[in-house]
């Protein structure tokens, strides 16, 4: 037995009592860890809840998706409103004009943005900060605001009804953003990796484009991801702009499922399921370029 007035005794006491204190503290930050993943847990739950009842709703049967009584899962299912949704007029057009406008968006958008952000990273001119501001503000204004003055200026040169008045309105909505997020790439990477490449004798055409080009990828592909969910899912301005069905996209193809009688919601779930697969493939083909593009942009001190 150990005396408690000994220095034995003081020091054992004092380390029980560190001991207690670490086991407090450890328990605390496991409860507020496990706080914070059900908090997590709870707000992802909130989020993909919509994703999952729209495809459930889209399997579902009729007097199933009418039923006062909601059935959380799909069964019977049934692939009739996929059907239904795949077979109504100008589906494989619209198909064809949504790939049209976001392809022909996309590697445009990217071209300028990307040489703009290059632009306003590495060289100094005059006006480059009124430029970058510009930017900012005009990510400000409201789309729907400039509807009526978009729609009469493009009828002046003949371009309402029309795929590349469309691709213009995109374009010049998403080019702000662009050009934003990348320079925030292309400024975050050191000059000297360009400088010493010129050094061993490369041009600084060849330096940028063996050395800078590569750790922007990451940039590329966000950027890439966000305009091609923007062109993609945007309905106002090409409901407005595009009034022959054979010209329209597939967000103006999903309002034909309502009708004067109410939405069919059967093929309507359906229809917007079968849109939002290209989203989610778009993004699975280019995740793994992101994460390459990560690795090659480690640089080794």
């Amino acid at each position: 037995m150990i005396a408690p007035g000994t220095a034995q005794g003081v020091q054992t006491g004092r380390a029980r009592a560190a001991t207690q204190v670490g086991l407090r503290l450890n328990l605390g930050e496991r409860t507020r860890q496990l706080l914070y993943d059900a908090t997590g847990l709870a707000v992802a739950a909130v989020m993909l809840f919509p994703i999952y009842w729209m495809v459930a709703t889209a399997f579902k049967p009729g007097h199933d998706i009418l039923s006062l009584t909601p059935k959380w899962i799909p069964a019977p299912f049934t692939l009739e409103n996929f059907q239904d949704a795949i077979t109504r007029p100008y589906f494989l057009d619209d198909v064809k004009n949504s790939v049209i406008v976001v392809g022909v968006m996309l590697v445009l958008g990217l071209t300028i943005a990307f040489l703009a952000a290059v632009g306003t990273a590495r060289f100094g001119f005059k006006g480059r900060t009124a430029f970058l501001v510009m930017i900012i503000g005009v990510q400000m204004v409201p789309l729907n605001a400039l509807i009526i003055p978009l729609y009469l200026m493009l009828d002046r040169v003949g371009q309402t009804d029309a795929l590349p008045g469309v691709i213009a309105v995109y374009l010049a909505v998403v080019l702000p953003f662009m050009i934003w997020t990348l320079r925030g790439f292309v400024a975050n990477i050191p000059a000297e990796l360009e400088e010493s490449a010129m050094i061993d004798g490369c041009s600084r055409v060849g330096a940028f484009f063996r050395i800078t080009f590569p750790l922007v990828g990451p940039g590329l592909v966000a950027t890439a991801i966000f305009g091609f969910i923007q062109a993609w899912n945007e309905y106002i301005v090409a409901y407005v702009l595009l009034s022959s069905p054979n010209n329209q996209t597939l967000t103006i193809w999903l309002a034909s499922f309502t009708t004067n009688h109410g939405p069919q919601w059967g093929p309507l779930m359906a229809g917007a399921t079968l849109t939002g697969v290209p989203v989610v493939v778009f993004f699975l083909v280019l995740q793994r370029y992101l994460a390459g593009g990560l690795t090659a942009g480690a640089v080794k001190g």
